[in-house]
């Protein structure tokens, strides 16, 4: 599926899902390498920049919390950046490029914007906004931690080591599909410098710091994400700890109780109290007595 948007002499072309087609149709109007074009067909593992005679050439890759529609923890989208003319190709529906669709017709129809003086500026605009999607994602993992926060505050640890380990996974995965950005557009930029006028620098170094943002942000999250497992197995391990100290106590009081019983009932002459009718509850009373006196004496040693 293409869209096409276009302000003044500027076009932006967003292709969903690409056929064969539709790529041989782009490389022919905007004159895209065949290498490029071939790469357009299919999702590609690796980031990168290349820089050609008449565009740059960006793949990057975003994580997907919230904004998934195909299940997947990662979407990619590859950039090919000209003088007037931009071209962004996924694989999946992205929320973010269609919200930023909208502010591009807006701005279009208002003309006050110099998001569509080259192409250049369109990728910064778009990709503030997709920083700030990304700020978004994080911001409802933020929201997920105050609640296993509260949840193992109210004694429920067992339940939180599950919650712990699925939100640790998506950061993780969130922190994965990022880790070239710093790199990619550092390279970008570096790139920009030849391809793009000189006050756009200001803009290409903008881009290393709207991703720092995220990552800071991420990092946070990681660190209260492991300051919440350790309070969460601290709580579990004293939990498990009070409830060994019971049953030991419980079997401490229970041994001379059953060596008692035991004693009483060996198949052997000279036993006292067998013989006499009310025994059997002599021998109940002699054993309450002893694990009374065994209680009483841990109680009084504050072992419990």
């Amino acid at each position: 599926m293409i869209h096409t948007y276009t302000h003044k002499k500027f076009t932006w072309v967003d292709l969903e899902n690409p056929t064969h087609d539709e790529v041989e149709e782009l490389m022919r109007r905007y004159h895209i390498h065949p290498l490029v074009g071939q790469e357009l067909l299919s999702p590609t593992v690796r980031p990168k920049v290349d820089l050609y005679d008449n565009f740059i050439y960006l793949i990057l890759h975003f994580p997907s919390v919230t904004h998934s529609h195909n299940g997947e923890t990662e979407q990619e989208i590859d950039f090919v950046i000209g003088k007037d003319f931009l071209i962004t190709v996924h694989y999946d529906i992205v929320d973010a490029l269609r919200e930023f669709a909208k502010v591009f017709e807006v701005n279009s129809m208002l003309d006050k914007s110099t998001m569509a003086e080259h192409g250049g500026y369109l990728f910064f605009y778009m990709m503030r906004e997709m920083y700030k999607h990304l700020g978004d994602d994080l911001h409802s993992l933020s929201t997920r931690l105050k609640e296993i926060e509260e949840h193992i505050f109210r004694g429920e640890e067992g339940r939180m080591v599950t919650a712990i380990s699925k939100t640790n996974k998506a950061l993780l995965d969130f922190r994965e599909s990022i880790r070239f950005h710093r790199e990619i557009l550092e390279s970008f930029e570096a790139a920009g410098k030849q391809f793009f006028e000189p006050r756009f620098h200001y803009y290409l170094r903008s881009l290393v710091g709207e991703y720092f943002k995220v990552y800071n942000q991420l990092e946070n999250q990681k660190e209260t994400l492991n300051d919440l497992r350790e309070t969460n197995e601290s709580l579990l391990t004293s939990k498990t700890n009070e409830i060994m100290k019971a049953l030991t106590i419980m079997s401490f009081v229970m041994l001379p109780m059953a060596l008692i019983g035991q004693i009483f009932g060996m198949s052997v002459s000279g036993i006292p109290l067998t013989g006499t009718p009310d025994a059997f509850w002599k021998v109940i009373a002699l054993m309450l007595l002893t694990g009374t006196m065994v209680f009483i004496f841990f109680k009084y040693k504050k072992w419990f």
